[in-house]
């Protein structure tokens, strides 16, 4: 029997939705597929786009996910600390809504609009810079091409 105890590396932050600075933008790209969507989900897109827009890297995550384990891990490797937020740990509501909206934000983001993603698990979702990078595929695709380490530079989650 294997032992899931839960490790983490110390300079991820864990954190509770709550009240903070308003986000200063983002790209338009959450205003733009509001139109025609319910008012909870929207709620949910602004809360998502605000969330993103307060820390340099941010990952939307269930605490019981392998994928969003990777991901932290790699972050941790890499000396960055991430902003993270457990939807499983929301009330089912709000967690449902969030979750909704980050399916919609990623199929929104350019080179992911594909059938696949449709059926993809809206977590990870890893927000660097306040702009969607995706979830494990994208993140390990621009660590392998060795685009990952400018971005979160440019983002200020490296200083080397």
């Amino acid at each position: 029997m294997q032992n899931h105890e839960k490790r983490s590396c110390s300079s991820i932050n864990h954190k509770q939705l709550g009240s903070g600075k308003k986000a200063a933008g983002f790209d338009n790209m959450s205003r733009n597929i509001i139109a025609g969507e319910d008012e909870r989900t929207a709620i949910a897109m602004e809360k998502i786009e605000k969330l993103a827009a307060e820390n340099a890297v941010v990952v939307f995550s269930q605490s019981g996910c392998s994928m969003c384990d990777v991901v932290k891990r790699l972050f941790c490797s890499l000396g960055v600390g991430p902003t993270v937020y457990e939807l499983d740990e929301l009330q089912s509501g709000l967690s449902g809504d969030l979750e909704k909206a980050l399916m919609r934000l990623a199929a929104a983001v350019p080179g992911t609009g594909d059938q696949s993603l449709q059926a993809a698990p809206p977590v990870p979702a890893v927000f660097v810079g306040g702009k969607l990078l995706g979830g494990l595929d994208r993140v390990m695709a621009t660590h392998i091409n060795g685009t990952l380490v400018p971005r979160l530079k440019e983002a200020g989650a490296l200083w080397l």
